[in-house]
């Protein structure tokens, strides 16, 4: 099937209910030649050379038992595949689904590969299907489990019509294959045309029972009609249903059935600079995501996943507006210490590889409006305040009155000094509009008076100190003379109307210093600004919310160009990480990235409406 390309770039966007780009095999796998699985508990990432490099089980923020493409073979992986040379590969989902099918074609025949995750139950199960399509293929399947983090060789032996790989508090068992015996995890087979050969992959504690043995038939048919009924519920927008419904699927799949947390991506380490430090744990829930995921969930009508998700933020947060952490762990953990993993050499030598993030202890002023934000969307969107959610609103707008002024770090998380960042005051004077309006809105018996008071004190002062008349824009911190991207959020928040001269001149310095590529930075490198070394590439979402902005500002067919430009990026299963390099044709950062897909989303059904209301209003 004929894919759409997309003049200069790797990657192009395949149909996605048809086979994806053919791809010749090579060796130095990229990021975007990746496909991912899930339970709803963790998730796998899958290479197109049928490696299974990256898995933390049981849980998304678990310790990983293949972490090859973090390091080396030797590092922990699955790989599946045929044992000749490959001159094709080709790979899809089935359909609305994450059941991942990748074929391989070479001169002895075409065999398939069925990768998937059931829905779980009770113990973890990864699945792989081997089938043979056309003519004999010979097969190689090597498993190496290395538990905590690619550190740890396992003891492996055979146990229970299994071979088992045990160290520490984590097991494995694998069954199927090709013989009636259990299938040694180094091992060599035939498969003809019509064959189906299956393997499974079990995860346990290896002082309890072992895990039950898996009718592999039985879960393909449960989680592909899992998937496929989960999908049906989503409300669609009249254009981009494929991207649409694969960035929600795989927002599905970075959630933690038990919380309802989703990650803001399910790897950690995968670098923003090639070769550089910039390498991040993203296995967290970060507030900033909130209202992005609500407004996405919301507007595509999955309302359970957005009560349960609006529900473990509560919980996370607790009861003091001034002990509000930028992050939490998937059960609402708060303590999330950072440390290096020095025995993985980095994805493509990019050090040093962290688990752990430490921005959860960082002051971010931009936090307190986001979660307002949120209490308020949801709050329109069901048509009442709950008595909770009154009480937070007024808690966060209290909490802003009494920290508003101080320097933060910012919403990038800043390893360098704190400063006024202008997007910073913009969430601060959202958090108290957001509190205002609800008081109008629902008859709320509170002095109105000094809260709008205080609102207008915070708007001059951002236009006073954070705007340059000069130069025509908005700053990234009062003083400063460059731009960041977060200035989208003036316009997109309702700060000032997308009509206002300002929001013009800041969009044309973005458009003239943020925008080498075509596509958004966040900002410049070039200051040290952030205290870390190297440059990135443009951030996806920031992209998006560029999109979103010309949108609002009635520059209609630049919104229409740039998003289809970015779902150009998207790899050949619809997937995208956090950041794109142009002058490499690349996907960076960890991956795949909820931030870019809710941006996706969001920007998707905001292009369908004729609205110029703000995003989360």
């Amino acid at each position: 099937m004929a894919s759409i390309s997309t003049e200069g770039m790797r990657t192009s966007e395949a149909p996605r209910t048809g086979w994806g780009t053919g791809l010749q095999a090579e060796p130095g796998l990229l990021i975007e030649d990746h496909a991912l699985l899930g339970d709803l508990y963790t998730a796998a990432l899958v290479a197109r050379d049928g490696s299974i490099d990256f898995l933390c089980l049981p849980d998304f923020d678990s310790d990983a038992c293949f972490t090859s493409l973090l390091g080396t073979p030797d590092n922990g992986r699955w790989k599946l595949a045929p044992t000749a040379p490959v001159r094709e590969v080709r790979r899809r989902y089935r359909g609305n689904t994450l059941v991942l099918e990748t074929e391989f074609v070479t001169d002895e025949g075409t065999v398939r590969l069925v990768d998937f995750m059931p829905i779980r139950k009770g113990s973890p199960h990864v699945v792989r299907w081997v089938e043979g399509v056309r003519g004999t293929v010979s097969m190689r399947s090597e498993l190496r489990p290395r538990f905590a983090n690619g550190y740890t060789h396992p003891l492996v032996r055979r146990q229970d019509g299994a071979s088992t790989a045990i160290a520490g508090p984590d097991a494995l068992y694998l069954r199927g294959g090709a013989g009636e015996a259990p299938p040694p995890f180094e091992t060599e087979f035939t498969v003809q045309a019509g064959q189906r050969i299956p393997f499974v992959l079990s995860w346990g504690r290896p002082y309890e029972e072992p895990p039950e043995v898996l009718d592999s038939e039985a879960a393909l048919r449960e989680t592909q009609a899992f998937w496929e009924d989960w999908a049906s519920r989503i409300r669609l927008p009249a254009e981009h249903k494929d991207a649409v419904v694969r960035s929600l699927l795989t927002l599905k799949a970075c959630s933690f059935h038990p919380t309802g947390a989703v990650v803001a991506a399910p790897t950690f380490g995968l670098p923003e600079t090639p070769g550089g430090e910039r390498n991040w744990d993203y296995r967290f829930c970060w507030v900033r995501d909130a209202v992005l995921t609500l407004n996405a969930l919301m507007r595509a009508d999955l309302l359970d996943e957005a009560d349960a998700f609006g529900h473990w933020l509560e919980t996370a947060i607790g009861g003091a507006p001034d002990q509000l952490q930028i992050m939490y762990g998937i059960r609402g953990e708060r303590r999330l210490t950072e440390v290096s993993l020095d025995w993985l050499e980095g994805y493509e030598g990019a050090r040093p590889v962290r688990i752990g993030n430490g921005a959860y202890s960082q002051f971010q002023l931009d936090v307190l409006g986001e979660f307002s934000a949120v209490l308020y969307l949801h709050a329109r969107q069901v048509g009442r305040l709950s008595e909770r959610a009154h009480r937070e609103l007024k808690a966060f707008a209290t909490r802003v009155s009494q920290v508003w002024t101080q320097p933060d770090h910012g919403i990038w998380e800043m390893r360098g000094p704190k400063h006024s960042f202008t997007a910073s005051k913009v969430s601060a004077w959202v958090a108290v509009d957001r509190w205002v309006r609800s008081i109008d809105e629902y008859g709320l018996k509170e002095d109105r008076a000094p809260w709008v008071a205080l609102r207008q004190a915070i708007f001059d002062e951002v236009c006073s100190k954070g705007y340059d008349p000069q130069r025509d824009t908005f700053t990234q911190y009062y003083g400063s003379t460059g731009v960041d991207a977060s200035l989208l959020f003036i316009p997109i928040t309702g700060f000032l109307p997308p009509e206002d001269p300002r929001v013009a001149g800041t969009v044309r310095a973005i458009e003239q210093e943020l925008m080498p590529e075509g596509l958004v930075l966040r900002y410049r490198t070039e200051d040290n600004v952030d205290g870390l070394s190297g440059e990135e590439g443009a951030f996806l979402a920031c992209s998006f919310w560029l999109a979103n902005t010309y949108h609002l500002m009635g520059r209609k067919e630049d919104a229409r160009r740039l998003f289809e430009k970015l779902v150009g990026l998207c790899n050949d299963v619809g997937l995208l990480a956090e950041e794109y390099l142009p002058s490499e044709h690349r996907l960076l950062g960890n991956f795949p990235q909820a931030f870019s897909h809710l941006a996706l989303v969001n920007c998707a059904y905001l292009l369908a409406e004729d609205s110029k209301r703000p995003l989360d209003s």
